[in-house]
């Protein structure tokens, strides 16, 4: 079976999702698409053969699915791909393999354009770019009805814009890539930018830091109009289970898209193993074996100054407690990790009690959907001169 099962579990969890039906064995299509999986579920000469193998059988489908009339056709394809990445992302880029994600700005699920947003009149000075997490893509910022992106357009006239990536690279790698995406955007938007916020989800977040720090370094001017930088469960100081071994497969199980993946026991990408401890540099991961055990030798990185940054957590306990902050949190990330917190100070992130916030009894993905953390949202990024003094103080 191998790694056609995998990929059709994912395949299969997706259906799930939408409300189509797949065959009478769990995990498992029907149809034409189940009779591809079916013809490819020879092939167990070890996982780099099976890999390839079954890659190379799964890429027409993929390229049928992609550019589809129907748009979760389109929406399946995309999250395939995205667990895929989150995986392997890292293997699939090192053999140039099509199936690896570039990294591209996007809109509505599809790639950003710039003269047709200016002709529409839709892109405003108040740029928003969100940054998804690891094995997701820019079009599950979508959930339970609600999109952060689209609700800030809203109500405070920002103009969102996704980014995807290969979130199975190492996240300095990633951030060094956007870093350099976030300077041409900000240099050829259509009209002047006012400001630049950033929304990152859990990963979504180290890529951020990472993107600013190069940035940084090598004299990028967007820095400047950077004005919030906003954190969803971000693991700034990874997680116990990432450094246990379990995180992984906790973490794939968490969504119905790549829960199939955890059949992959102990493959990690560069991605994933750089959760263990979050690190952000390459200095953090070069010249070291990433999936030996070893101590937290990272390089301190604060947060960056002149930008109001705001740290979201959730927990699954009722309440706050020693033991939910340091083990419970959201399931995936302590509320510790989440909100910078460090037994070493050297490595603290000096969030602002005003800019904590804490949602409980919430899983890691309930950030992207939860009413009060978008309504908190608002509150951060509201101009203080449009703030309403009855609500400027957020619910702790």
């Amino acid at each position: 079976m191998g790694v056609t099962r995998i990929v059709e579990g994912v395949h299969r969890s997706v259906l799930g999702t939408l409300g189509l039906p797949g065959a009478a064995a769990p995990g498992r299509t029907r149809g034409i698409t189940g009779m591809v999986y079916r013809s490819i579920q020879g092939v167990t000469l070890g996982v780099d053969a099976a890999l390839q193998a079954a890659l190379r059988r799964l890429e027409p489908w993929l390229e049928r699915a992609q550019g589809a009339p129907d748009e979760s056709a389109e929406a399946e394809r995309d999250a395939v791909l995205a667990a895929l990445n989150g995986v392997l992302g890292d293997r699939l880029a090192a053999d140039d393999n099509p199936l690896a994600l570039p990294m591209a700005l996007r809109q509505h699920g599809r790639a950003l354009e710039l003269a047709a947003l200016h002709a529409q009149g839709a892109a405003t000075g108040r740029v928003l770019l969100l940054i998804h997490g690891l094995c997701m893509n820019d079009r599950q910022w979508l959930r339970s009805g609600h999109d952060h992106g689209a609700h800030l357009a809203r109500t405070l006239g920002y103009t969102p814009v996704y980014l995807r990536y290969n979130t199975g690279l190492h996240i300095s790698v990633n951030g060094r890539a956007l870093a350099q995406h976030l300077e041409a955007l900000l240099a050829s938007w259509p009209v002047p930018v006012q400001e630049l916020g950033i929304l990152a989800h859990s990963m979504g977040g180290l890529v951020a830091r990472s993107a600013v720090w190069h940035a940084t370094q090598t004299g990028q001017r967007w820095p400047a109009q950077l004005r919030h930088l906003i954190f969803l469960g971000t693991p700034h100081h990874g997680a116990p289970l990432a450094r246990a071994g379990p995180w992984v497969d906790l973490l794939l199980a968490s969504t119905p898209y790549s829960r199939p993946f955890t059949r992959l026991g102990h493959l990690r990408s560069a991605g994933i193993s750089d959760l263990r401890y979050g690190h952000v540099l390459d200095a953090d991961w070069q010249g070291r074996d990433r999936l030996a055990r070893s101590p937290d030798t990272r390089t301190p990185v604060p947060l960056p100054d002149g930008v109001a940054c705001h740290a979201v957590a959730a927990t699954l306990a009722a309440q706050r407690s020693p033991l939910a902050e340091r083990l419970v949190g959201d399931g995936l990330v302590p509320l510790r990790s989440a909100l910078g917190a460090h037994d070493d100070p050297a490595r603290c992130l000096a969030f602002a009690p005003a800019d904590q916030y804490v949602v409980a009894r919430r899983g890691h993905l309930d950030l992207l959907s939860d009413a009060a953390v978008a309504r908190q949202l608002v509150r951060w990024l509201t101009p203080p001169g449009e703030r309403d003094p009855a609500t400027a103080t957020a619910e702790r």
